[in-house]
Formats: structure tokens, C-alpha cells, sequence
């Protein structure tokens, strides 16, 4: 289940007590709306589908592929289709390889989507055995589709780009430096991402 609205005020109010450019970040972007995808299978081959596309070609493709699939595109109706089959939806080579790896993963059991570990970083180690899942888009996957409330995808640019700017820092702060500065935000890290993406666009000189 996603972060509610509530929640993550609650987190981000925690935080505002402790850090004043929290605190700075709400008065002028206020709080941001909880960001929300389905749990399971199709999620995943969806964030598959969608790499390195537009959004409006990932649906494209999507779109074919569920009217040739069925809804969802189930796991095992998508491993009994063979390359051009798929091709002609507009899965590439790659993303086939991708896609078959996510199936074959569900199918055998081997990955459940019900069952991930509750430590976060066993689950996320576990949803990236699948080729072209990397660990942001599982970091993604559990932040917003389980609602997991200290993921912190410190990967992320606009991560980076915002916490450099709620900090006044000269520079974008590199991976590792936003992974240092978010252990105070523990174990509110996943509030503070979904408001880093918040205040991507907003002018902190306007304070």
C-alpha cells in the first residue's frame, strides 16, 4: 500500500522539527501528494516497458501489448509468445530479454510480489535478480507501491538536485553525499524523496 497523504505529512512534519530547511521547503512548496502505483507483476513490466521511451510510447506499447496479452499481460501468456509476436507490439530485443526474465522469475515462484522480505534492503536485493530491474527502479517500485517509508533513492538526480538546493549547497551533491546527509532523516527517507521531487522546479532564492 502506497504512503498516504497523511503519512507522509506526519513524516515530514518530524522531520520540519528537527531540521529547519525541512521546515523552509513545506512553507514554500507545500506539502506534496502521495505518489501511487499498483503492487505486483504488471508494475514491474510496465517500468520495463517504459525505459528509455516517452511516456507516450510506453503506453503506446503498453496498449498493444495488453490487447494481445490480455489485461495485466500475464507472466505465463507472455513466455508461450515467441519474439515477433512481441516485436510487433513494440517490444525490443532488449526489453523481450528483460520482460521474459520478469516472467520466468514469477512463474517459477522464484519472485512473489506478496511475500518480499520486510527489510528493505533483502527486498530490494531481491527484485533486482531481474535483468533490467537496477536498484532505483526497485527502490521505486517500493517506495511508492508499498508504501515503504525509509527508501531513499539516493541515485536519483533530481534527488540530488533538490537536496542540494533545500541545502544551499554550491554544487549538486554526488550519490554517496545525499546517502551521508539522509541518515539523520531516518526513518522518514522516503517522505523526504517524494518532497525532493516535490521542489524540483521551485526557487528556493524566493524564501
Amino acid at each position: 500500500m502506497s504512503m498516504s497523504a497523511e503519512q507522509i505529512k506526519a513524516d515530514l512534519d518530524a522531520l520540519a522539527a528537527q531540521f529547519d530547511y525541512i521546515k523552509e521547503a513545506i512553507d514554500l512548496a507545500g506539502y506534496p501528494k502521495p505518489r501511487i502505483r499498483d503492487r505486483g507483476y504488471s508494475t514491474m513490466l510496465r517500468t520495463i516497458v517504459g525505459q528509455q521511451v516517452s511516456v507516450a510510447a510506453a503506453a503506446s506499447i503498453w496498449n498493444k501489448m495488453e490487447a494481445f496479452l490480455g489485461e495485466g499481460c500475464p507472466a505465463q501468456i507472455l513466455l508461450s509468445n515467441d519474439f515477433d509476436a512481441l516485436r510487433a507490439c513494440g517490444l525490443s530485443r532488449q526489453k523481450q530479454g528483460y520482460a521474459r526474465s520478469l516472467a520466468q522469475l514469477v512463474v517459477s515462484g522464484a519472485l512473489k510480489f506478496d511475500n518480499f522480505p520486510a527489510d528493505d534492503e533483502a527486498a530490494i536485493a531481491q527484485l533486482t535478480q531481474v535483468k533490467g530491474i537496477g536498484r532505483w527502479s526497485a527502490e521505486i517500485y517500493f517506495l511508492f507501491a508499498e508504501g515503504r517509508s525509509d527508501i531513499w533513492p539516493a541515485g536519483d538526480l533530481a534527488i540530488q538536485e533538490s537536496v542540494g538546493k533545500m541545502l544551499r549547497l554550491s554544487e549538486r551533491p554526488s550519490e554517496k553525499e545525499i546517502r551521508v546527509i539522509a541518515e539523520d532523516w531516518r526513518p522518514y527517507r522516503g517522505a523526504a524523496a517524494i518532497m525532493a521531487w516535490h521542489i524540483y522546479n521551485v526557487e528556493f532564492d524566493a524564501i
